[in-house]
């Protein structure tokens, strides 16, 4: 077994010793893949009782197909299982017509019409605002925000945790107040920001790949030493995180996909309660089929990158 590059983040003995369940989030994407896979390699122990899934429904195809091979025989182990919440996908059209949804971080694109009046707004000796007049927008006026995520949580983190709960017995009673369980996640050296504590009391969290010092691109070269498939991106289609990048892979190389995540942006344009403007797919407020995906290089931009000096740079 690999030596730590990172001891410090890993369990200490005292809470090594109190744990009776070490499960793997799997989102089945590159680094959750290689921790599993080095897991499985004796590479990272001790070895987790199981892996878990959460299914939130629209993943893309590759995804399901590549979660379908870890749990074929003789892949990994442990077992693979797989919980779900709902169908985001359905879930978030049923919040289009006014019914209850988890909220996406979707972005809601409102539009001040030229001449509209406005309330002005000042601070009362209680520090609450208040009305003090209005005013007159003179142009036009066009404001983009985002809505507010729930989905990580309604879709991933709570199925898993009941999950969770119940492997150890305890669904439905008072939790522990001593770490009984360890949950592995596949967060990266590069993602370091994403690394988050337990709020359970009863579970730790461990990022075995920080503790190696390895980055996705060190997964990636794992994977290939190790002669395994390559893991697609595990997002749900319609995420509104997407880079253009990805979009753009989207549009280019999964039409099924693409054609999904469009009507589904069409879909959601009104009808969510509580929400003020037009709802899209895509941070610039558009539909998401009439976003310009083009790169620089398609813009016209130079592509200076094959004319660098010796070829040694980025390789």
């Amino acid at each position: 077994m690999n030596a730590p590059v990172f001891p410090a983040l890993a369990p200490s003995p005292e809470q090594q010793a109190s744990i009776r369940l070490r499960v793997l989030s799997l989102g089945a994407g590159v680094q959750s893949t290689t921790l599993a896979l080095m897991a499985a390699h004796g590479e990272i122990g001790p070895m987790p009782d199981c892996a878990i899934f959460a299914d939130t429904g629209w993943e893309p195809r590759a995804v399901y197909e590549h979660l379908a091979w870890l749990r074929s025989p003789n892949v990994l182990p442990f077992p693979v299982h797989i919980v779900s919440a709902g169908d985001l996908r359905a879930d978030l059209l049923a919040g289009a017509r006014g019914e209850r949804w988890a909220s996406i971080p979707a972005f809601t694109r409102t539009v001040t019409p030229a001449g509209a009046e406005l309330p002005v707004y000042d601070e009362d000796e209680n520090g609450d605002l208040v009305a003090i007049g209005s005013r007159i927008v003179p142009t036009e006026r066009v404001g983009v925000g985002m809505i507010r995520r729930q989905c990580t949580g309604d879709y991933k983190i709570a199925p898993i945790r009941r999950k969770v709960r119940e492997l150890l017995g305890i669904a439905g009673r008072r939790s522990p107040k001593a770490p009984i369980a360890e949950q592995w996640i596949g967060i990266s050296l590069d993602e370091v920001l994403r690394m988050k504590p337990s709020f359970e009391p009863w579970q730790i969290n461990r990022w075995p790949l920080i503790e190696q010092g390895m980055t996705r691109l060190d997964c990636l070269r794992w994977l290939d030493r190790h002669d395994y498939p390559l893991p697609p991106k595990s997002a749900c289609i319609g995420c509104p995180f997407h880079s253009d990048d990805h979009w753009r892979r989207m549009r280019d190389h999964d039409p099924e996909a693409w054609a999904d995540a469009v009507s589904i942006d069409a879909a959601i344009r009104t009808g969510f309660r509580g929400i003020r403007g037009d709802v899209y797919l895509h941070r610039s407020a558009v539909p998401l089929d009439q976003v310009d995906l083009s790169t620089d290089a398609d813009r016209g931009q130079l592509d200076l990158w094959p004319n660098e000096c010796e070829g040694l740079c980025g390789v």
